[in-house]
């Protein structure tokens, strides 16, 4: 019998706009691999940039919050299992979702830890260093809440993993490490790659509606691009992503041969025709979307420990990692200068990927997981006692708040 996962979207995905996107068409791609007949809602607006899900197979749905017509929708649709897309959907429509369907098997899908980023941002604008009083922030208790309110949660990270079990004291059965998953790809495509000599120039990424994205650029701006110009007075730099708002596209100087290129439909021939890409996040969490695009293109990489975190375990990775500016423009110059070094780096890359974020390393254990989890549903919620508990006091909280909007909305 086909099962029925209904998704429930922060917004439309944009694969090409951002790493979110991404991640979120990739669980759609291998929930589809088996069978699954999938509806994906949400209350968002579509961009001119949001896939076209119906061209997979996938149902789209509009909802509305605090509203009784999402009730009537799921009523018809009797899901098997709901994906929560971050925890700000099961905030909203978890206790409808619990209400109308408790026998769904409930999957938080994290992205990453929106508090680990939040609170590393606020010690970056604070000037200090990170500490718990950091980490255990309001967005903490809200995400680590929503988490146990599901059956299980899915995280990109093992460092997150490692997070959430040591400092929060979640239970290991209520996590799920799943990275990127990526199609395999054949040798023929790593082969074909441009070499050292066919490429030039740097090159950085990223959605400029994520905060480290921004900072990053800003400061490759200010302190890390004048350096590596003046020692390299030929080379450019290319900054790639959605949504430049005047901010960014006003740090674009070609005499500086810093060069704001904004959105690009095909990243992977830009990528794959630059030398070498720069990632200097000062903050962030999860895994970085740039990195992976780098290494599908075997372009090398000067990155901060931040945009190397969870990135690849105990394989090298595919550029320096460096943690203050000095040492960040050295490792840069002398990466695009030094054939054998860049060579080295790019095959780092292909084997990381190879190893770490292929999808069939994850996909049948994971599907078994949810069977076993499926089956054993009764149990499993039982021995989640802190779960319920916040089920049920968060639950009719929210229901209860839902419904004074809805009358209220009524007698407007």
């Amino acid at each position: 019998m086909q099962k029925n996962l209904l998704v429930i979207g922060v917004v439309w995905p944009e694969p090409k706009s951002s790493a979110a996107g991404s991640r979120m068409l990739q669980l759609i791609n291998i929930f589809l691999s088996k069978g699954y007949q999938i509806t994906f809602a949400t209350t968002a607006n579509k961009t001119e940039r949001s896939e076209d899900l119906k061209a997979l197979g996938v149902a789209e749905q509009p909802i509305a919050l605090n509203h009784p017509s999402f009730d009537d929708f799921i009523d018809r649709l009797k899901p098997d299992v709901v994906l929560f897309d971050r925890f700000l959907t099961e905030e909203q429509f978890g206790w409808r979702v619990s209400q109308r369907c408790p026998e769904a098997l409930l999957i938080l899908d994290t992205e990453d830890l929106h508090f680990l980023r939040k609170g590393r941002q606020q010690a970056f604008k604070d000037e200090a260093k990170f500490t718990n009083e950091y980490l255990f922030n309001e967005t903490a208790i809200r995400e680590v809440a929503s988490i146990l309110r599901c059956d299980l949660s899915l995280i990109i990270s093992e460092t997150e993993v490692l997070l959430l079990q040591e400092k929060f004291k979640i239970d290991a059965q209520l996590l799920y490490y799943l990275p990127f998953l990526l199609e395999p790809m054949p040798e023929s495509y790593f082969s074909g790659m441009p070499k050292y000599g066919n490429r030039n120039h740097f090159i950085t990424v990223g959605t400029f509606l994520h905060e480290p994205n921004y900072q990053a650029v800003l400061k490759l701006k200010t302190t890390i691009w004048p350096q590596i110009k003046q020692r390299l007075p030929k080379a450019e730099l290319h900054v790639y992503g959605a949504h430049a708002s005047q901010k960014v596209t006003q740090l674009h100087n070609e005499k500086q041969g810093f060069l704001i290129k904004g959105f690009v439909d095909d990243i992977h021939s830009t990528m794959a025709a630059h030398k070498v890409c720069l990632a200097p996040l000062p903050f962030g969490a999860g895994l970085k979307g740039k990195l992976i695009d780098a290494m599908r293109n075997g372009t090398p990489c000067v990155m901060s420990p931040i945009a190397a975190e969870g990135m690849f375990g105990n394989y090298q990775p595919n550029g320096f990692i460096c943690d203050n500016n000095t040492d960040f423009v050295q490792k840069a110059v002398e990466l695009y200068t030094q054939e054998a070094h860049w060579k080295r780096f790019s095959e780092n890359g292909v084997l990381v990927l190879k190893e770490r974020f292929f999808s069939p390393i994850f996909t049948e254990a994971f599907f078994m997981h949810l069977t076993q989890l499926q089956q054993t549903l009764k149990q499993h919620r039982q021995q989640n006692f802190m779960g319920n508990m916040l089920r049920h006091h968060y639950h009719q909280s929210t229901k209860f708040k839902a419904k004074w909007i809805e009358a209220k909305n009524k007698n407007a």
